[in-house]
């Protein structure tokens, strides 16, 4: 393919994405597929010689569009969003045909700069105190990674690997054998409501993950933590890292930082804050009560790829002291080597697990740009309203119950009764396919969740969800005992 033909395509390919979110509002939801229908529509070899792209195209009608969720649909309340707009995608695009790898200042320097510059502008605008940012003294910054799992894992990562080495600078004579005994004997906590990234990261640091079962509140109480700590230190465990919740999976329940960082304080553990979904909000003053105690964690990460307009990935993590990173993550070779090492910018490759790290940087930059902060807030101020709107309709129905009341875009109900008619609501829902909507169990209750996902989301398609809810609420009803709606689970 040619410059020429490059333009030709790209072109085509602007236009159609332009239709495709353009119209997403008329596509079902969720697909009418079965599990390996591509195949049926695909030859089993790829071709032998060159096809032309419009070829290409005609096929992302025929055999992709047919088998997509549609993620950015109206009609999309499942999980939490997945961001996406247009100077997102122009930087995602700008992105891959810059195509840099900027593991270092030097492979890339405008990569680092512009990241070392957004997550300060970034940090700023959601009210992190200086000492996470660059542009403060002492050893702070941020860095994009891939997601919040990453981010989980990293610093899970360092805070095993700060445990080992202060206990080897304390113990010098102690031997290779007795350090692998002693890291066998790590354990990490995190809530019970925690998203399941943070149990999968205590699988692959090989750092079991403790549990903490969580409060009336949803919550991660300190005084549970505590207790859990105290029982593994009688066992001769080693606490390493607790990991804080803003913005729980299934009810955006969040922990009190500031409890669980003075149990940290006492006992030296990493404090890592999980806000994938929930810090983005933070960009509107009113919402920044959630992070009270902040200031006194060693981490904090939130996924502007989430609720911020960004398209995935792109997450941001801050440290307050950047070294621990590189003593944890640093690999040296001559090949990495250069000459501005000691200039005051950072070599990303040792603050993330690989080696090589895309231009993230831009789209967020294109974003923050285009938007500024007031149409951000404007946005996410909007997107709470719409599920204070649902929650409103749920309330005059009395067949419903409010499970956890509206918070930061999502709000959770259930059917009166036992479990079975919630279920049955789910079902139904699931095989009508005119919204998404996912469940959850919490407290031994059946909920659903309503999350407004979607940036073309407005009123009109919440009442088009409440209409569909209600359809298929009459159905479960129709079908139920007269004792089905005693409440008893």
């Amino acid at each position: 393919m040619d410059a020429q033909s490059f333009r030709e395509f790209g072109k085509a390919a602007i236009d159609y994405l332009a239709d495709y979110l353009e119209n997403v509002r008329d596509k079902q939801v969720l697909p009418n597929v079965e599990p390996g229908y591509m195949r049926k529509l695909l030859p089993e070899e790829a071709p032998e010689e060159p096809e032309d792209w419009r070829e290409v195209l005609k096929d992302m009608d025929r055999a992709i569009m047919p088998g997509l969720t549609h993620w950015h649909s109206p009609h999309f309340h499942a999980f939490y969003p997945t961001a996406n707009s247009y100077p997102g995608i122009v930087g995602e695009m700008m992105s891959a045909g810059l195509g840099t790898i900027g593991f270092t200042w030097m492979s890339s320097p405008a990569s680092t700069e512009l990241e070392v510059i957004t997550l300060d502008w970034l940090g700023k605008m959601i009210g992190l105190p200086p000492q996470f940012l660059s542009c403060s003294p002492g050893y702070g910054g941020g860095v994009l990674q891939g997601s919040a799992s990453e981010a989980t894992l990293l610093c899970l990562l360092v805070a095993r690997e700060r445990y080992v080495q202060r206990l080897h600078e304390k113990n010098p004579s102690l031997t290779e054998q007795e350090l692998r005994a002693t890291k066998a004997k790590l354990v990490a906590y995190a809530s019970d409501q925690s998203n399941s990234s943070v149990e999968k990261a205590g699988i692959l640091g090989s750092v079991p993950m403790r549990l903490i079962p969580a409060d009336e509140k949803f919550q991660m109480s300190g005084s549970n933590l505590r207790a859990a700590i105290e029982a593994d230190l009688k066992e001769g465990l080693v606490p390493c890292i607790v990991i804080s919740t803003l913005g729980t999976t299934p009810t955006c329940a969040n922990d009190p930082l500031r409890e669980i960082a003075a149990v940290c304080s006492e006992f030296g553990i990493w404090h890592h804050v999980d806000a994938a979904y929930s810090g983005a909000a933070l960009i509107c003053p009113e919402y920044r009560y959630i992070c009270e105690g902040i200031e006194l964690a060693d981490s904090f990460n939130f996924n502007p790829h989430k609720w911020m307009l960004v398209n995935f990935d792109c997450s941001a993590l801050w440290v307050k002291d950047s070294r621990e990173l590189v003593a944890a993550m640093s690999v040296d070779r001559a090949y990495l080597v250069h000459t501005q090492q000691d200039a005051g910018m950072p070599d990303y490759r040792n603050w993330q697990i690989p080696l090589g790290r895309r231009f993230r940087a831009l789209k967020l930059w294109f974003v923050l740009r285009i938007y500024g902060v007031k149409k951000l807030q404007e946005y996410i101020r909007a997107q709470c309203k719409l599920a204070t709107d649902f929650e409103m309709l749920l309330r005059g129905d009395d067949r419903f119950e409010i499970f956890t009341p509206a918070h930061m875009g999502l709000v959770t109900f259930r059917l009166k009764g036992p479990n079975e008619n919630t279920n049955k609501l789910m079902a139904n829902l699931q095989k009508s396919k005119k919204i998404y909507v996912v469940g959850a169990e919490v407290g031994g209750k059946a909920m659903i969740r309503f999350a407004i996902c979607s940036r073309f989301t407005t009123f009109s398609d919440v009442e088009f969800a409440w209409n569909e809810m209600v359809n298929q609420t009459d159905k479960v009803f129709l079908t139920l005992p007269e004792n089905a709606t005693n409440g008893h689970f």
